[in-house]
Formats: structure tokens, C-alpha cells, sequence
């Protein structure tokens, strides 16, 4: 790709000097721009408050003239640094012809786009380039933001990355790529990389992120939702972190959709099943609609295309006063002339009036092709802690489906199950009572979920290390308990069930 220019935002690097790319990277690692550098170098709270786009903690650490404090002066804190001190570090002939700095004055040297470093999953040090002043991705209320601009990393982008199923694939499709961090993430484990926008100057700025991350090139088009995609065309995978905000029109390409209430989701996740390979992923971040009447729940499994598994999980809820200030303040329109911001609220509320919206949820949609008889569509609601990357536990889900949806009671009978690794017990009951009122079992790894089961559940759970099959075990509860085995053996394939459902058990075969 050559250059891209936005009428009112600020020329951009050139993508097409590689070599530029390759020589910046060299002299950003060697003087330790680096997630772990920048940590040393600033201290825990100044580094995470760049990641809320609060500057001045960093700016009191950088008051040195070292080349690491000059380098994060220059690309992070958008700050103006002397010439000679720059020439020290950078090859800086190179980086003002191709567009990474410019002159600033007549000694000194300001960068174009804001450099961040970021720390890949197998310690990978990448750099994820942005506009200046939106390195950091979703509501930051960095200020007013314009119609174009690229946005960083943020919250919602290092989620996707986190729930993505990482194996090793042939194609992946990085859908509304912004400034790349899908991409990159996908060139790790898959042979090609397809990203697209409908914003070029996304586009041009993911080209720019993987040259100076150190990534392969992606085939890079332009165009909204699948429309740059041929019909002939799948992916063993295909992510999406969309303009998903349900606002009152399009007024910024980077967070609005443009489709009204949140058709743009909807659609996404429609039209995503014709486009995966058998057995390919698509994940989505999406919100959607709590609308009078109606089951949320409901409106998801409408949403879920046909001859796909669904895992569809709501992290969160804000009622529609909640959403329109959390969204106005992201634009930094509660800055803004306070008729304005009144006006704008307004607007918000009318829409959802209009729609008959109580609520809007968000969260993570994970879409399986399978060539199953019957899918499986998981919808639920889970607001409480988790262990991020979550991808591995994700692959298990669908694996747990496949398995479950191949085995009948007696099947489950005579199949051999472990406990999951970092599952505890745990007996609630008042104190110094004989019996506890019930026990419950509760993962310390993946999504921490907690079930509770009787003392027939919890037994089973506990001796299952894949030597005995499921059927032997009842057996052998039913005669210390005193049960008639062939009543527990028909109540008790419902409970195996939900702990290999929950992944609290795992096939052992």
C-alpha cells in the first residue's frame, strides 16, 4: 500500500519502506522499548496509567536524557525531543523521509504516529502503531475523537486476542482490523492472514504495525463486513472486534456501526457461517439489545447461522443511561458545550425509547462450523472473574460438545473421566454441623466456575483419575452409601453430564 492522508488528521508513515520498518524495530529493541522495558523504566503506576491515557506520571519518569526516556518522550507522550539526541538512537534521515518523524522547529524532531509496545503471547515484543493520542482502544475519554481516526489497544482488543482459539490454521480473517492487533496476533499461528476495514487508514496503519512488529505482510482490503471477501472464499478462522456501540448514527467510524440498534452484530454473526471452513471459528466481541418483551437469550440464538456450534457469553449489562454516558464520555463530549452534551444524551435515549431498549449487554459470541445433525447454542450469562488467554478453554468447550453430543447414558457409563487440574471442594454448612448443607466444587483456572453437588456428585468428581470407568464408581458409591446402583446409576449420568458440560471432568480416553 502507498501513503494514506485524512483531510484533518496527519500524514502517515510510508508502508512500503520494509526496510525502514526493520531498522526502526533494530533501534527500538536496542535500547529496550519494550513492554518489559517500559515497565522498569516508568514503575508499575505510571505504566499502567498510560494505559488509561494518563500521561503525566510517565512524563515526571522521562525528565532523564537516556535513550529509553528520550524514545518514550518522543512516541508515546507525543512530546517534541532535540534532533541530536534522537540521532543517537534512530536512524533518523530514514524515519523523516518515510514519514515516521517530522521536523518540529528547527532543532527538533516530533513522531507522526504513537508507537506502543505490547508483549506477545510467547513473549514476542511488537509494536502496535495508532493516531497520535489514541493509543489506547475503548472508552479512555482521551477527548474528542475524529470521523477516521485509529485507535489502539484497548480493554476490548486484548479480550478478543485473550478468548481467540490459537491453532495452528491455514487462513484467518482479521475483520475490521483498526490498528492491527487481531492481525498480528493471527500471523503467529496461521499460514494467511486476510484483514480488512472499511476505514483505509486502518488499513495503511495495521501494514505499519506488522512491518515494526516484525510480523509477515497481510492481504490487506478495504470495505465493510464480509463485502471484501469472494463468495468462494473461507477461514479456519475469522475474529472480529466491531464498531459495535448502538448509537443514534455513524459519527464515528472506529466505535459506530452505522446499521441501526445492533443490526451490525446481528449481521456479522449471520452472514460469519458461510464463510468458516469445516471446523473454523469466528469470534466476536458484540453487544445487543435487551429489548421489552423479549428473552435476551432468545435474540442471540436467532442470530446464530445454521450449521454452526454457538458459545455465547454476556459479560455484562448497563442500562441505557449507563451505555449512552459511558459512550458520550468516550468521545469526550462531556466536555463539550453543555446544551450540547444534553442534546446528544437526548438523542441517545430517543433512540432507545424508539426501539423499546431496557438494557444493552455485551460480551463474546464464539461461532463452530460443525456438520452435526443437531448444534449446540450455549447462551449464558457470566459477569464474574476469569483467568485470560482463555483460548485453550474455549477449544475444550467445543471439544466437550462434540463428546457429549456422541454419547448416550449408557455411553457415559462406561466411559472414563479425570478431574479437571486446580478444581477444590468445597463443604458449606454452619459451623460444627455433622453434615454440610452442600458442597461445592470451583475451578481455579479458565472461567472459575463453581457448581454445587451432592455427596454422590462430589464423591465421583473426587475419585476420578481416569482408571475406573464412571460405571464401576457408582457402583462402588451405591454400596458405601447404601443405594440401590441401578437407581443411581439412572440419576447419575445427568450429573456427569453437567460437570464435563462445565468442564470440571474431561474424557480420559
Amino acid at each position: 500500500m502507498g501513503d494514506v492522508s485524512h483531510t484533518s488528521l496527519s500524514p502517515l508513515p510510508s508502508s512500503d519502506r520494509a526496510d525502514v520498518a526493520a531498522r526502526l524495530r533494530d533501534a527500538l529493541l536496542g535500547v529496550s522499548f519494550t513492554a518489559d522495558g517500559l515497565l522498569d523504566l516508568l514503575g508499575a503506576p505510571a505504566y499502567a496509567a498510560l494505559a488509561r491515557s494518563e500521561t503525566v506520571p510517565a512524563l515526571r519518569a522521562t525528565r532523564g536524557d537516556t535513550p529509553l526516556e528520550t524514545l518514550v518522550r518522543l512516541f508515546l507522550l507525543q512530546q517534541p525531543v532535540p534532533h541530536a539526541r534522537v540521532a543517537d538512537v534512530l536512524p533518523v534521515q530514514d524515519c523523516l523521509e518515510s514519514g515516521w518523524l517530522t521536523r518540529a522547529g528547527a532543532d527538533e524532531v516530533a513522531a507522526t504516529v504513537d508507537i506502543r509496545p505490547y508483549g506477545g503471547p510467547g513473549g514476542e515484543d511488537w509494536f502496535i502503531v495508532s493516531d497520535l493520542g489514541c493509543a489506547v482502544g475503548g472508552a479512555g475519554g482521551i477527548g474528542s475523537r475524529e470521523e477516521g481516526v485509529v485507535l489502539g489497544v484497548g480493554g476490548a482488543s486484548t479480550t478478543l486476542a485473550g478468548i481467540t482459539v490459537r491453532t495452528p490454521v491455514s487462513a484467518a480473517l482479521d475483520l475490521g482490523t483498526g490498528s492491527g492487533i487481531q492481525a498480528l496476533h493471527a500471523a503467529q499461528h496461521a499460514t494467511r492472514v486476510t484483514a480488512t476495514d472499511l476505514n483505509p487508514r486502518a488499513l495503511h496503519i495495521t501494514a505499519l504495525t506488522l512491518a515494526l512488529s516484525g510480523a509477515p505482510a497481510a492481504d490487506l482490503r478495504e470495505g465493510s463486513l464480509f463485502e471484501p471477501i469472494a463468495d468462494d472464499e473461507t477461514y479456519d478462522l475469522i475474529v472480529s472486534n466491531p464498531p459495535f456501540v448502538i448509537s443514534p448514527g455513524a459519527r464515528l467510524t472506529y466505535r459506530d456501526g452505522g446499521m441501526g440498534g445492533d443490526d451490525l452484530c446481528r449481521t456479522l454473526v449471520q452472514q460469519a457461517g458461510d464463510r468458516l471452513s469445516d471446523g473454523g471459528y469466528a469470534q466476536f466481541l458484540a453487544n445487543w439489545q435487551h429489548v421489552e418483551g423479549e428473552e435476551w437469550q432468545d435474540r442471540l440464538r436467532s442470530w446464530v447461522p445454521r450449521g454452526c456450534d454457538a458459545w455465547i457469553v454476556q459479560r455484562e449489562v448497563q442500562d441505557v443511561t449507563q451505555y449512552a454516558e459511558l459512550w458520550l464520555r468516550d468521545a469526550g463530549d462531556h466536555r463539550d458545550d453543555p446544551a450540547e452534551y444534553q442534546a446528544r444524551y437526548d438523542a441517545w435515549l430517543d433512540e432507545f425509547e424508539a426501539r423499546k431498549v431496557k438494557a444493552v449487554g455485551f460480551g463474546w459470541i464464539t461461532l463452530r462450523r460443525t456438520a452435526a445433525a443437531e448444534p449446540s447454542i450455549t447462551v449464558e450469562e457470566w459477569p464474574h472473574s476469569i483467568e485470560q488467554p482463555l483460548g485453550e478453554t474455549v477449544r475444550a468447550h467445543f471439544d466437550r460438545v462434540d463428546y457429549l453430543r456422541a454419547s448416550d447414558d449408557a455411553a457415559l457409563l462406561d466411559g472414563h473421566f479425570r478431574l479437571v487440574a486446580e478444581v477444590v471442594q468445597e463443604q458449606v454448612g454452619l459451623p460444627g454441623a455433622e453434615d454440610p448443607e452442600h458442597v461445592v466444587l470451583r475451578q481455579h483456572r479458565g472461567m472459575r466456575r463453581a457448581t454445587k453437588v451432592d455427596t454422590v456428585g462430589a464423591g465421583f468428581a473426587g475419585v476420578c483419575d481416569g482408571t475406573l470407568s464412571a460405571g464401576r464408581i457408582v457402583d462402588a458409591i451405591a454400596q458405601l452409601v447404601g443405594e440401590d446402583p441401578v437407581l443411581l446409576r439412572d440419576r447419575t449420568p445427568a450429573q456427569i453430564r453437567l460437570l464435563v458440560e462445565q468442564g470440571f471432568l474431561e474424557p480420559a480416553e
